[in-house]
């Protein structure tokens, strides 16, 4: 405990946790003010910090003081130390700031202590925590499958191109929440799996270990001893990698025929050419053949044919709105 003078007005510590970090995984700062408080005080009976607190012999009192009433109790140089509920005690640091403000009170020394941080990528779990309820209690949501959902899939992947060619920031963001969301809602539906036909279930958390390990394995010039100077060369480990894992008989394995049919045929073209594969363009009659061609002359000459077509797309339906604006004000 503190040693107390009666003129001293003592210090307010308020201890915020996330509730993205497990509980009882607390900084040793955040360890050393609880033991060393004068008193600990919660106003939330159920906070999940509160079991690991007791289990470390801390005495945690179910108290929610006013303002007044926390200067009052720090009042002959005493630390009390306030485990925040999730919502930051908005009703108790507001009221504190008031005291402050009126110049009439001595207030004590106020810190705020991150007990626990968010690491990197910690609100992926708010989206699982999120996602799970949504599947168990939207009547929508949880009669979803994954052929259901597939449409949405290919909607939010082009959505998402739109915005990176648009150069607008915040579509961007959205966009990319969207695609995010295809891929924990077909997660959380195979989380649950169906052992009578033999579909065996899966978390979002395989998936995301699978493609840990899967780019791990291919870039050896990252995590293993390879080296890799250009991106050429990153290219061709890759391309390696993939040859040894796939052990596929064929380039053509592996490539969605359900794609656009110009992204198709440059990706033929493309599988042909790093092949090193010698194999003219069929020849035959109609727009068909001669856009076979276009796409594969674009490939070729390192232009993707999907985006240079949907820029003279652009360009088009442009020109279609000017006419139309002419053709209104005529």
């Amino acid at each position: 405990m503190n040693a107390t003078s009666s003129d001293d007005p003592g210090r307010i510590v308020l201890l915020t946790t996330s509730h993205r970090v497990a509980p009882g995984l607390l900084s040793w700062p955040a360890w050393q003010v609880l033991r060393t408080a004068d008193r600990v005080l919660c106003a939330d009976a159920a906070h999940p910090q509160l079991p690991y607190l007791r289990d470390a012999g801390i005495e945690v009192e179910q108290a929610a003081p006013t303002a007044q009433e926390l200067v009052d109790a720090c009042a002959g140089g005493r630390t009390v130390t306030v485990v925040a509920t999730g919502e930051g005690e908005p009703r108790l640091t507001d009221g504190l700031a008031r005291l402050a403000g009126s110049g009439r009170v001595q207030m004590p020394d106020l810190e705020l202590l991150p007990g626990s941080y968010d690491l990197p990528g910690a609100r992926l779990l708010d989206l699982v925590q999120v996602m799970d309820r949504i599947r168990t209690e939207c009547p929508w949501s949880s009669t979803q499958t994954h052929q259901g959902l597939a449409k949405y899939g290919i909607e939010e992947a082009y959505e998402l191109v739109e915005a990176i060619e648009s150069g607008d920031r915040d579509e961007l963001r959205e966009e990319l929440g969207d695609v995010l969301l295809q891929v924990v809602f077909h997660a959380r539906i195979a989380q649950e799996g169906r052992p009578e036909d033999g579909t065996e279930a899966f978390s979002i958390d395989d998936v995301a270990g699978t493609i840990v390990e899967k780019l791990i394995h291919r870039h050896p010039h990252v995590f293993g001893d390879d080296t890799a100077e250009t991106p050429e060369e990153v290219k061709a480990h890759w391309l390696r990698t993939k040859a040894v894992e796939k052990q596929r008989t064929s380039v053509t394995e592996g490539i969605p025929l359900h794609q656009p049919a110009l992204a198709l045929a440059a990706k033929l073209a493309s599988r042909t050419r790093t092949a090193g594969l010698d194999v003219p363009l069929p020849v035959g009659d109609g727009i068909g053949y001669e856009l076979l061609a276009l796409a594969a002359r674009a490939e070729a000459e390192g232009i993707d044919p999907e985006t240079a077509l949907r820029a003279a797309a652009r360009s088009y339906r442009d020109a279609i709105r000017v006419a139309e604006e002419g053709a209104a004000a005529g």
